[in-house]
């Protein structure tokens, strides 16, 4: 796991691939109390039956599900002990290039953009790539955006 303690560690690691977490199991359990959590009921997630006549042959993740994942799965790759307050300032861009069939193992590559010096600190831009084992496209594909405030 990569440990970024200084802003100029931050800056430095600019463009960079900072590796990649642990693979997890996606279980029906986890999409059931998401669908709870959020109430997106919708057969293709929860429906066991239904679903295997559906287009992917079984029950899918949610979408949000696994965006979900990139806090705890980033967790795994890299950490912000940075002085001062770190702050989810958003989301750029998020594509769900592959469906995330439930029972398949993800995992998260983590990739470093581009750091800016604004007024208050940084602002650091990550990109995460959700991987599907064993599939050539991904699950998810997302760039975040981080503030750092001293």
């Amino acid at each position: 796991m990569r440990v970024f303690t200084t802003f100029e560690e931050v800056a430095e690691a600019a463009g960079t691939d900072l590796g990649a977490s642990d693979w997890v199991t996606i279980d029906q359990r986890r999409v059931n109390q998401f669908a709870d959590a959020t109430g997106d009921h919708q057969w293709i997630h929860v429906d066991l039956e239904r679903a295997k006549e559906g287009p992917f042959g079984g029950t899918i993740a949610h979408g949000y599900l696994t965006l979900s994942l990139v806090p705890w799965l980033g967790s795994q790759v890299f950490t912000l002990r940075t002085p001062g307050a770190k702050l989810n300032y958003g989301v750029n861009k998020v594509r769900f290039p592959n469906p995330l069939l439930v029972g398949k193992r993800v995992r998260l590559h983590v990739q470093m953009g581009e750091v800016v010096d604004i007024p208050s600190g940084k602002q650091l831009t990550v990109r995460h790539t959700v991987e599907i084992e064993g599939e050539d496209k991904p699950a998810c594909v997302a760039e975040t955006v981080v503030l750092l405030l001293p």
